[in-house]
């Protein structure tokens, strides 16, 4: 179950995609291995897109958070989508933080080639 910080960062991180010239093509693909947040297409690639929200001064820091563990959760997931929808792209996987004020917006981070498909 998502929290509202959590909804609120994914759709942050959605338009901002939109505004570098991504297309949406999923959001919260789910399979029996996890999910998937975002899944974005821009040119020959198609990301794979992990977004934690924390608010500032948290303990664990949004990138953090994506564990060598939800690394193999996401890449399992990402194998289960392209089964299920073959594309002529290079897959990507891309992470980002958003950061929050109490509960307002003050920033994010973009890191594409977060983690590799190994």
């Amino acid at each position: 179950m998502k929290t509202a910080s959590g909804k609120t960062g994914e759709d942050h991180i959605c338009q901002w995609l939109k505004g570098q010239g991504y297309i949406i093509v999923a959001r919260n693909y789910h399979s029996r291995y996890g999910e998937i947040d975002i899944i974005a297409q821009k040119g020959s690639y198609l990301a794979f897109v992990e977004v934690k929200t924390r608010e500032e001064g948290s303990l664990v820091q949004p990138f953090e958070a994506i564990t060598p563990q939800k690394q193999k959760k996401l890449l399992a997931t990402a194998k289960d989508y392209l089964s299920r929808n073959p594309v002529e792209l290079q897959p990507r996987f891309d992470a980002a933080a958003v950061y929050l004020r109490r509960g307002q917006i003050v920033g994010e981070k973009y890191l594409e080639n977060a983690f590799s498909l190994t």
